[in-house]
């Protein structure tokens, strides 16, 4: 299908630190969403079951081959081009933005701990999209504190017995295996993570639960009544759990930043077209000051928040030990200001914007959760301000304080 080309309202200056074949991959996912999932966007979020055309076409199209390693069939792509891939997806579907995200959240841990024969077995169909994987952390009572996990890994003599709860599990009613963490019976401090197959013995998958938004991409919960796991599931060694865990949950965060700013970049596309189409008091409604104001918020904003995400991006991509800090100020920072900027722009759009037919309604709906999924804003704020106040300890003293304590001023 041939379109017009236009000029991007946003700016393509991220792309230039991506390599020829980097910007190569940008622009067919342009291509998809401009072709088929933005046009299906509102069919798709019509109903909370899992999207598996667009998931397929993601697959087929090597865009979820991006966090698998080459040698697997993937392409291993750096952090830098995964969030443009999800900023793109995130401008007009956030299902499509979350099967990329979800991809990394579900399926990390298996590329970081499995053993050979097992990554073997397993990645290459993870790759293409043939098999499924979910992520089993959140619990009723621990979330954000992992270290609160009540899932317990009592040792036997050809590997362990898990016992334990899960819940808000994404993919659960379509996942082949699943990544579950818990602790170490005799031990609690000790973190596990092992690998357990859909039809094992003692393991139940519940009812899709509804939610406000990001449908096609459901969530149950996971229940463990003594299932036993060989030794050669366990991903990573004993006490390795949490350590696995959080570097999924590092890629996660990125990813939500990142999809979070394409769908406020997408509220503003479409906030500024109706404005420009709109006539209010005898000129466009984007010619009143109030109306350019709003949109010189939002725009700044997001433009800010884009180049805190290009950062923490290069600083995963080089190994950077305060990578977990920024990561979580990106996420912080692009969650809240997406659902400032989504409520804005359908503030600006009236009635319209209310509309179930209208992009921005879905957009609202969708924001939400960015704000609370892979750690709530409030617990970022916690991370971000306790990791600063540690680094003030032992930073450079500002020149223009004497010498002595702060408190003899």
């Amino acid at each position: 299908m041939n379109h017009p080309r236009h000029p991007r309202l946003f700016g393509d200056h991220f792309l230039t630190s991506l390599t020829d074949e980097e910007q190569t991959v940008v622009q067919r996912v342009r291509e998809l969403c401009r072709d088929t999932l933005g046009p299906n966007a509102a069919e798709v979020a019509q109903q909370d079951v899992f999207a598996w055309e667009n998931f397929r076409l993601l697959a087929r199209e090597g865009i979820v081959g991006t966090a698998f390693p080459r040698r697997f069939g993937g392409t291993d792509a750096r952090q830098q081009l995964r969030v443009r891939i999800i900023e793109e997806l995130g401008r007009v579907c956030s299902t499509s933005a979350s099967l990329i995200t979800g991809t990394d959240l579900s399926s990390r841990a298996i590329v970081a701990g499995a053993s050979e024969a097992l990554q073997e077995q397993l990645v290459p169909g993870l790759c293409t999209g043939e098999l499924q994987a979910a992520f089993g952390l959140t619990e009723p009572e621990a979330g954000s504190d992992v270290r609160g996990l009540q899932t317990r890994f009592r040792r036997t003599s050809e590997g362990y017995r898990i016992t334990g709860r899960k819940k808000f599990i994404t993919r659960a009613s379509t996942a082949d295996w699943f990544v579950i963490v818990g602790c170490a019976e005799d031990d609690p401090s000790t973190f596990l993570a092992a690998l357990v197959p859909r039809d094992a013995p003692g393991f139940s998958i519940g009812p899709e639960v509804g939610k406000l938004g990001w449908y096609g991409v459901p969530i149950s919960s996971l229940t463990l009544n003594d299932v036993a796991v060989p030794a050669s599931h366990r991903l990573g060694a004993e006490g390795e759990g949490f350590s696995l865990a959080q570097d999924a949950l590092l890629r996660a965060r990125i990813g939500h930043a990142a999809m979070a700013l394409g769908r406020a970049i997408g509220a503003v596309e479409i906030a500024a077209a109706y404005a420009s189409d709109r006539s209010s008091f005898g000129k466009a409604l984007g010619e009143h000051q109030g109306v350019q104001w709003m949109l010189a918020d939002m725009v700044t904003s997001i433009e800010a928040s884009r180049a805190l995400l290009a950062l923490t991006a290069q600083k995963y991509d080089n190994g950077d030990t305060d990578v977990a800090t920024y990561a979580s100020m990106a996420k912080l920072q692009a969650t809240d200001l997406c659902m400032k900027v989504v409520t804005d722009a359908l503030q600006l759009t009236g009635g319209r914007g209310y509309l179930q037919d209208f992009p921005l309604e879905r957009f609202f709906r969708d924001a939400k959760l960015n704000q609370i999924g892979e750690g709530a804003s409030e617990v970022h704020k916690t991370v971000i301000g306790r990791d600063w106040m540690r680094r003030a300890r032992s930073a450079e003293r500002n020149p223009c304080l004497r010498e002595g304590s702060l408190v003899d001023y």
